[in-house]
């Protein structure tokens, strides 16, 4: 079973469960995991959110997950579901110090989401990505991240394997993920996957489970796929939380086509909100899959229909390049109705602020 690490607001789903990076540093002269440790604790921090529907009041959370730090301004690199439909976000590092940020581009179906800090603490001190096409399977790795709300806790496994995304149909449409062993469990989300050295070779998602805890099987989106991520001109936030419905599910849900965004979760004053967009209320399973039915299901966004995992890098490059009051259009399966939607792209572009 596929388990997305969400926060705690969607706890009954537990079964769905180098432009702003620092430069690639040397090694950490580390003598044991304790040093490691040492090294990466004040970039790593934990993430607290409020959230609520598109026409409902914000409630706040406690721990939602975790994040790294990863440039001396203030970038901070999270999993895109802690955060992508939260109306705020503040960010807390080791020593208790909180500080609201902002989220200033998400890719939700790489699981992939950048926020930005409103300051940056004097004992912050950002990570460095690593090259995660250097790693090997078998290499001793690092999770530090806030499981179950624990903050700054250490787990530490190895690599077990490189995983397409789209190939392990978990939600997303892709990106390399890389399988560990080290524990990951919910409030894991977004934390940092570290090689010995201290450099972030992934991003931590989802883990793979019988009975919704952990039993070995983690995996995060490669550092390189985050860094192709992070050089792509700055996406606007839509907030608006999806799962990729691949080819079995899209037939299940009998979709007029072999793919399609379901509607997990909308943010209010959102991009995807002022598009009239409907979430999901109601929790089934799908074979292994546990997700939230009854919202819409995007069947095409712009004119790119959604069918398949090689339209979403063109759909990317295709809404980064509407400007001023050019409509935005999605068609959406709606109560088994196709419905078209659209609005402009001026008074929807406002990401959530503290």
């Amino acid at each position: 079973m596929s388990t997305l690490l969400l926060p705690p607001r969607t706890a009954p789903l537990l079964c769905l469960c180098a432009c702003f990076c620092a430069p690639l540093a040397s090694p950490v002269a580390a003598h044991g995991l304790g040093e490691v440790y040492a090294a990466v604790e004040h970039s790593v921090v934990s993430i607290e959110t409020e959230w609520g529907a598109a026409d409902a009041g914000l409630r706040e959370d406690s721990v939602a997950g975790s994040g790294v730090l990863v440039s001396a301004g203030g970038r901070v690199l999270t999993a895109a579901h802690v955060v992508q439909s939260a109306g705020r976000v503040w960010v807390v590092f080791a020593d208790g110090e909180r500080v609201p940020a902002r989220l200033s581009a998400s890719e939700p179906l790489a699981d992939l989401a950048l926020l930005q800090l409103a300051r940056v603490p004097a004992q912050a001190r950002p990570a460095p990505l690593g090259d995660s096409d250097a790693t090997r399977v078998g290499d001793q790795v690092l999770v530090v991240a806030a499981p179950f709300g624990l903050p700054h806790s250490l787990s530490v496994g190895h690599l077990s394997g490189r995983r397409q995304a789209v190939d392990l149909k978990v939600g997303l449409a892709f990106g390399e993920l890389l399988q560990t062993d080290a524990a990951v469990n919910e409030g894991s989300s977004g934390g940092p996957l570290f090689d010995l050295g201290g450099r972030v070779i992934g991003v931590v998602s989802h883990f793979f489970s019988a009975d919704s805890g952990f039993q070995g099987v983690g995996f995060a989106v490669a550092s390189n796929s985050a860094r192709a991520f992070l050089a792509q001109p700055l996406s606007l936030w839509n907030g608006l939380d999806v799962y990729y419905l691949h080819q079995e599910l899209a037939a299940a849900l009998n979709l007029p086509q072999s793919g399609g965004l379901l509607v997990q979760g909308v943010a209010a004053d959102s991009l995807a909100a002022r598009l009239g967009l409907r979430e999901g209320s109601l929790e089934a399973f799908l074979g292994d899959e546990s997700l939230l039915l009854g919202g819409d299901i995007i069947l095409s966004l712009q004119g790119v229909v959604l069918a398949r995992p090689l339209a979403y890098p063109e759909l990317s490059r295709r809404l980064r390049t509407l400007r001023g009051r050019e409509p935005l259009t999605v068609t959406v399966l709606r109560g088994g109705r196709r419905l078209d939607l659209s609005a402009p792209l001026e008074a929807t572009t406002r990401a959530p602020h503290p």
